[in-house]
């Protein structure tokens, strides 16, 4: 990002429209070399320095992906924290939900340098507070914004100082406490890493568990993605996964995104795992846990996992979709557990954070306490057929749902506009029409009793939305 002249000592000047651009709703996310620099990150990490500061904070600690750019990036931002007064604490290669682990054990706010699923030209960061607390457009990110827009202000106190820690091992064994599986039976586990930050950490979890097998595909550490896209969401990079599982007779998959905070799980016939049925899951087990305990889940997850968590004694509650309305709502009620339809998955007793890897390892604990194959035990929690999330592209994004709503009037038996406009309709199917807060794109999920009445709806609503 190009500088447009100096303004204070600790930065330079930038248009806000430019920095925004970047610094987005929940994190900071550009092009390298375009949007996102080592200047620019460097000011940012003033920026983050000089709101934690203010805000008691002594220290911040610092991990990164295998992208090629991760390690001067994340070095520039470690000069910006220093230049403020504040120690930082590096703990190189990371997966997102270890600098969470990270910021938990040692109470202090965090910086992970990652673009997640993105492409390889693309980096960023995910920011924050102590014990994993987000920071969001309302809770930092507008003030880290302007700052780095204004130029920071220079700090006069002595630089902060730098240590290193790997907190890869503590990590493992934290998550592998959180759930038992000394009990259970032997278990042929193939994972996709894609590439990306699971080919890092999977060996030190899952390996320590001398009952599981693990069959490895992808797991060099490469930035560039050589083999796909590191984004499981995306049904073609699922492909390699469904096909090693089969080829290696294993018992489950898992596929990891790039920053291996988000885990999709592949059962031993090479099929996809939905993951509201994974949160089904995952939310009973915590229940037996946690009786009576609240479970948060978004719009977009089936209508099972509320069923199910009251069938279990616990209390539903509905969010929009986005982790920073998760987390929010976890902190609002203590609730013990959260899920997306994205396979993100939040714990209470993981500092309320997400982590890909804790979910995997319920989905193990379960599969290994019982004689079923996994396409057996996940039929329970997978009662209803589902569209998946599908864009579409329009010009009038209010003007096209108001379409789809008049299309269906006489058949609608209740509405609300919690996020977008979810319908639900008399026969008992429901669908959700979203706008997207960055492009021109209307996002549908549709829910029904049978797959056939799910592409008939899906059709008839593209239909309209399109037309």
């Amino acid at each position: 990002m190009c500088d447009s002249g100096s303004n204070r000592e600790g930065g330079a000047v930038r248009s806000l429209e430019s920095v925004q651009a970047v610094i987005k709703a929940y994190d900071v996310r550009g092009l390298v070399g375009e949007q996102l620099d080592e200047p620019f990150v460097r000011d940012v990490g003033a920026a983050f320095a000089a709101l934690m500061r203010g805000e008691g904070a002594i220290r911040v600690v610092i991990g990164h992906d295998m992208r090629d750019s991760s390690p001067a990036l994340s070095a520039a931002f470690a000069e910006g924290v220093q230049a403020q007064g504040l120690d930082v604490i590096t703990i190189g290669l990371a997966s997102t939900d270890e600098l969470y682990f990270a910021s938990g054990i040692l109470e202090c706010p965090g910086a992970m340098f990652t673009a997640s699923h993105n492409p390889a030209a693309y980096n960023g960061i995910k920011l924050c507070r102590a014990g994993a607390k987000p920071v969001g457009q309302e809770t930092g990110l507008a003030r880290i914004s302007q700052q780095v827009a204004d130029g920071v202000p220079a700090y006069d106190g002595a630089p902060g100082a730098v240590s290193e820690r790997d907190v890869l091992p503590e990590y493992g064994e934290y998550l592998r406490g959180l759930v038992d599986l000394s009990g259970t039976r032997a278990l042929t586990v193939a994972v996709d890493a894609g590439n990306g930050m699971g080919g890092y950490t999977v060996p030190t979890v899952l390996g320590a568990l001398g009952q599981l097998s693990i069959r490895p595909l992808f797991f060099e550490l490469d930035g560039s993605f050589p083999n796909h896209e590191a984004n499981p969401l995306d049904p073609k990079n699922l492909v390699d996964l469904q096909r090693f599982v089969v080829e290696q007779g294993a018992d489950i998959g898992l596929a990891f995104d790039g920053d291996a905070d988000r885990c999709f799980v592949v059962d031993e016939r090479g099929e996809p795992v939905s993951p509201s049925a994974v949160t089904a899951l995952v939310a009973e087990r915590e229940l037996k846990r946690s009786p009576g305990a609240t479970v948060i889940h978004n719009l977009i997850t089936s209508k099972a996992v509320p069923e199910i968590i009251r069938e279990n004694g616990g209390t539903p509650v509905r969010t929009r979709v986005g982790h920073s309305f998760i987390k929010a709502t976890m902190a609002e009620t203590g609730a013990v557990f959260g899920g997306e339809h994205s396979a993100h998955y939040y714990f209470r007793d993981f500092w309320g954070a997400d982590s890909g890897m804790l979910a995997a390892l319920h989905v193990l604990a379960a599969l290994g306490e019982q004689d079923l194959p996994l396409s057996q035990l996940m039929a329970w929690y997978d009662r209803y057929a589902a569209s998946g999330e599908i864009n579409s592209t329009v010009a009038d994004q209010t003007e096209r749902t108001e379409a789809v709503l008049a299309d269906f009037a006489v058949e609608i038996a209740g509405t609300d506009r919690l996020d977008g406009v979810t319908v639900e309709l008399a026969s008992g199917a429901w669908f959700n029409l979203r706008a997207s807060n960055t492009e021109p794109l209307l996002r549908l999920n549709v829910e029904a009793a049978t797959p056939d009445e799910v592409a008939a709806l899906t059709g008839r609503i593209l239909a309209v939305v399109r037309a």
